[in-house]
């Protein structure tokens, strides 16, 4: 199992310990570094300037919105970010929620699956270099008559084969990320849980595809915080905000995947009380409402002995990317939790 780190959204006044954090995972040796975007900046920009400043570390998007931009220009972003970097990007895709499609890009959040299904064929198609040519339900190139005419892509990327991976949580998505991509970023995903949630439904995809799971990419997020085996219970409690936004109060009341991931994991309750209490305005009642170890299954908590045998149980689970999401108010706080991160593997035995 390898380590990736994610640096979230840049923008929220630590852009230059984002820096430090991926310089010092380059030099740890992590495999990847995936950076986000969702109404604030862009993942491309800061992943240019990561990998302008690092040496061996991929760079990622984590995601690249499909609302955003037109699959061509995403071939070209990143046909461009992998030639720059030297082969290091890999090309992390989602639909975002309905909240951002509509409200900011001006995109009717509609047939998901089947838009980012043509949204991946088109980008692999333009990654080829060959005239671009497609007729789809959502995408027709070139538009019929008009005076466009097919085109073919003139960056030359560094690799023939760019790795794609789909952001999915709900059973349709990742059977479909299991049959046409590389790889799946997930979120809150729960080692005990996670071949009844996810890997179940990857592995439908890849057999639908001919494939196995051999080769294919199972890369989750999850925050990490560094502390004494005694104190896991506190450690918790500063992710309570985070859980309670991504599970109360992400996408809307009836497109919420956070909340469903959470009731498949059997706190379906829970996850209704922590959606009415933060729909309703009181984020401090949802933050209170989120049990302990919906928090503790879906984090890196304690000592370094302890994530390692968190790492463990992550591995058999099927995870062959573990990125981490170190906390802390400080960058020292957060190149600890780095270094633990790291420190922890070599004990699992997952280096």
């Amino acid at each position: 199992m390898q380590l990736g780190i994610n640096l979230g959204y840049w923008g929220a006044g630590m852009d230059g310990d984002n820096l430090a954090v991926a310089q010092e995972a380059d030099r740890l040796g992590y495999a990847v570094c995936w950076a986000a975007e969702a109404y604030g900046s862009d993942a491309a920009t800061v992943l240019s300037w990561v990998a302008a400043q690092t040496e061996r570390i991929d760079v990622g998007s984590a995601i690249f919105q499909i609302p955003a931009r037109q699959p061509a220009m995403t071939a070209m972003t990143a046909a461009t970010l992998d030639s720059l970097s030297g082969g290091r990007f890999r090309l992390g895709l989602g639909v975002s929620g309905p909240q951002v499609s509509e409200g900011w890009y001006g995109v009717k959040f509609d047939k998901p699956l089947a838009r980012t299904r043509e949204y991946v064929e088109i980008v692999r198609r333009a990654m080829t270099r060959e005239r671009l040519t497609y007729e789809g339900e959502h995408w027709t190139l070139p538009l019929p008559g008009g005076p466009g005419k097919p085109i073919k892509l003139t960056v030359h990327p560094q690799r023939e084969h760019i790795p794609l991976y789909i952001a999915a949580i709900g059973p349709k998505n990742l059977e479909q990320t299991g049959e046409i991509a590389d790889g799946a970023l997930l979120i809150f995903p729960s080692a005990e849980h996670l071949e009844e949630t996810t890997v179940t439904y990857l592995r439908a995809g890849r057999e639908k595809a001919g494939l196995t799971l051999d080769g294919f990419d199972v890369c989750p997020t999850l925050p990490i915080a560094l502390g004494d085996d005694k104190d896991v219970a506190r450690l918790a409690d500063t992710f309570r905000p985070y859980t309670a936004l991504y599970v109360g109060g992400m996408g809307s009341p009836k497109q919420n995947f956070y909340n469903r991931l959470a009731q498949r994991m059997g706190y379906e309750k829970e996850a209704a009380e922590i959606q009415r209490t933060y729909l309703s305005g009181d984020k401090q009642a949802a933050a209170a409402a989120v049990p302990h170890e919906l928090i503790d299954r879906t984090t890196l908590l304690g000592s370094v002995d302890r994530i390692a045998d968190r790492m463990k149980a992550y591995a058999a689970a099927g995870v062959t990317t573990l990125s981490l999401a170190p906390a802390g108010f400080t960058l020292e706080e957060r190149i600890a939790s780095l270094r633990a991160g790291s420190e922890a593997l070599e004990r699992a035995g997952l280096a």
